[in-house]
């Protein structure tokens, strides 16, 4: 298409299943890696792909999340304003999801004109119906640029292991929370947070101008959650299926919800995010005039706000984004993200939704996962650790093979593990010698011996019914996959496939396709090879979700033309008769390559080798102290007990014990 026939944007069909999906919005002051990309964009794609080959009408939204502190404070790191710091990273990210041939409808972002309306349209509407409540609290102020400061805009020294450089809100050499000032009892109870602080900084200076904060009262909004508790819950009970969500994600929100919902703030003293309205009846414009929405307000709305960039383009006063998300009878919404990301997705958002009194689009599935960590430790980019997505298409390895392991291990249930030796193995047992050796071994027979044309096949009777039976269980696995796919069991769903490969390879092997085959039964070699051929195909499209190129590689060696990605169907019952006889096969070539195994020393290497040493040293280092504190401990209740009890062991009991105490530091 031209730009002056620009493709019109999907909206839902009536009286169609229509499919609105979503991935967590990465945050746009950093490269995200491995664990950051299988944990949303990457498994909600899989999901979006398999919807589209279903036939079914389907939304994939995304884009990077750009407002808040943490934004702030790196442009400050880098010596550049916000928004040139978030456009330098959206192009990051973009560049990245291309690579990982991650096909959204619209990969957007939140500092849009339509992203301040909608925030500011359902803040409003939960002004007007008593949900946003106003408190009192005191904060760090700078008096030097006369301005109240966030958190983090806050740095000294950590109260508690007295490290230089805390922030105000986390000290990262002890990992402890912080409060940037020590706090006051009456004021810290009301601050309305779930986060506990345990410590507070010394000596805290600005961190623009290193000017001492003073402690003032200002004012800030709270969501009621508590008020909108009784009705997130009957949601949640009755109206959302959130006993088909991930196991986390119920585990969570029932515990919130366990807990007691509490007001929660979702005011900042920032200047780069959606500010609050000023012209409300009872809002004061003088309290709030310097006042923006915290992230975890906004970064939710993102989803309707990007949509209605893709449906309504430029025009501000558009509403065929209401068609997506305030359409629940047409809608179903399937959100994609990490663990930490639960709450905000099935309380917060839900309950912003359910408090403006109108008929949003709430989510039907959450899809959440564990962490991916790496090779025993984690994933750090400033020490150089893992795989980053940026860095991932310097192994030269394809894509294809990225998605694979990523997917084959995607931690839907438990964390789970990066390694350099598996990733290869996956490689070169899973998909060569699996689904490789199948493609390969009936594409060659049929070019070299069958003239490069599908043979005759469809009318061949068989009289043992083997291969009758073979299309049934094939089925079957078919069956089993769509039910997967369908419950976003993603792995689940991988690992069907390669079930119906091997039963491709066992097909080719009960049969003994061979030269000899061909020429004592030639009739019945063509009917193996007919079905064997329609497997494959049957088998590209299966595997388009996870796959796409290795998918369209099949097609074309199937001799199938401009497939395209709206050239891909996964049917319901597979006929095994889409290939036709006659048709011309394309150029048999290998789907993948054999990686040595050397290279997954080299790569571990390569990629924070040495750090991800020290990394496991410490842990190790870490472990043992307590394990030997344990021990010590369990001997020093063995020594008093003696001591208590007397008798001829109990000077020596003493004696042990004053050592073990002297040798534990312990003051007598």
């Amino acid at each position: 298409m031209t730009d002056s026939q620009p493709t019109p944007s999907l909206l839902p069909q009536p009286g169609k299943r229509n499919i609105l999906i979503t991935s967590a919005l990465p945050y746009a002051n950093n490269v995200p890696h491995l664990g950051n990309i299988i944990g949303s964009v990457l498994s909600a794609d899989v999901f979006a792909r398999f919807c589209r080959a279903r036939g079914l009408p389907t939304l994939y939204v995304c884009g990077t999340d750009e407002y808040g502190t943490a934004t702030e404070t790196q442009a400050l790191a880098e010596g550049v304003d916000p928004a040139t710091l978030c456009t330098k990273y959206n192009a990051i990210h973009r560049d990245i999801y291309s690579w990982f041939k991650i096909d959204f409808d619209i990969f957007g972002r939140t500092p849009t004109p339509q992203h301040t309306e909608i925030v500011q349209a359902i803040f409003t509407r939960l002004w007007e119906n008593g949900f946003i409540e106003e408190r009192e609290t005191e904060q760090a102020y700078c008096p030097a640029h006369s301005s109240f400061l966030a958190d983090r805009y806050v740095e000294g020294e950590c109260s508690l292991c007295h490290a230089a450089g805390a922030r105000g809100d986390q000290c990262d050499a002890c990992g402890n929370l912080l409060d940037p000032l020590e706090p006051v009892e009456d004021t810290k109870a009301e601050s309305g947070e779930d986060r506990k602080a345990t410590g507070w900084l010394l000596n805290p200076r600005c961190k623009l101008d290193g000017a001492t904060p003073e402690r003032r009262k200002t004012k800030h909004l709270y969501l009621r959650l508590d008020a909108l508790q009784p009705e997130i819950k009957s949601w949640l009970d009755t109206a959302s299926n959130s006993k088909e969500w991930s196991s986390n994600a119920q585990a969570i929100t029932q515990s919130w919800i366990h807990d007691g919902l509490k007001p929660r703030s979702i005011t900042r003293d920032l200047k780069w995010g959606v500010p609050v309205p000023t012209n409300l009846p009872g809002l004061s414009a003088e309290d709030y005039a310097g006042k923006v929405f915290y992230v975890w307000f906004d970064a939710c709305i993102g989803y309707p706000s990007i949509t209605k960039c893709y449906t309504d383009k430029d025009d501000t006063t558009g509403k065929n984004w209401e068609k997506w998300w305030k359409n629940p009878e047409d809608v179903s919404l399937y959100q994609f993200m990490g663990k930490d990301n639960v709450p905000f997705h099935s309380i917060i958002f839900p309950g912003s939704q359910r408090g403006t009194r109108e008929n949003w689009t709430q989510v039907t599935k959450l899809s959440t996962t564990e962490y991916l960590n790496y090779e025993g430790g984690k994933f750090s980019k400033s020490k150089k650790v893992g795989v980053f997505g940026n860095s991932a298409k310097d192994t030269g390895v394809p894509v294809d093979v990225w998605r694979y392991y990523l997917l084959s291990r995607r931690p839907e249930t438990s964390d789970s593990e990066f390694s350099w030796r598996e990733f290869v193995d996956a490689n070169n047992n899973d998909l060569l010698k699996n689904l490789g050796n199948f493609c390969n071994r009936v594409l060659k027979f049929c070019h070299a011996k069958l003239n490069a044309a599908v043979p005759k096949y469809q009318n061949y009777a068989d009289s043992g019914d083997a291969l009758k039976q073979h299309k049934e269980e094939v089925n079957a696995l078919l069956q089993t996959y769509i039910e997967n796919l369908q419950a976003t069991k993603l792995r689940a769903g991988l690992s069907t496939i390669l079930s119906i490969s091997a039963l491709g390879n066992k097909l080719l092997q009960d049969n003994k396709l061979s030269n000899q085959l061909l020429s004592e039964d030639p009739e019945r070699c063509g009917a193996v090879v007919g079905l064997a051929l329609n497997q494959l195909h049957l088998l590209a499209n299966l595997l388009f979700p996870y796959m796409p190129d290795t998918a369209a590689a099949i097609l074309e060696q199937l001799g199938v033309k401009d497939s395209g990605k709206s050239g891909f169907s996964i049917p319901d019952v597979w006929a095994a008769d889409a290939i036709p006889e006659g048709q011309a096969i394309g150029e048999p070539k290998l789907l993948f390559s054999t990686i040595p195994t050397e290279k997954a020393d080299e790569w571990r290497e390569a990629f924070g080798g040495e750090e991800l040493r020290k990394q496991k040293a410490i842990e190790l280092e870490k472990a043992a102290a307590k394990k030997a504190a344990k021990e010590k401990e369990k001997e020093r209740k063995r020594l008093k007990k003696i001591v208590a009890a007397g008798g001829d062991s109990a000077k020596e009991a003493a004696e042990q014990l004053a050592k073990l105490s002297i040798k534990g530091g312990e003051s007598k």
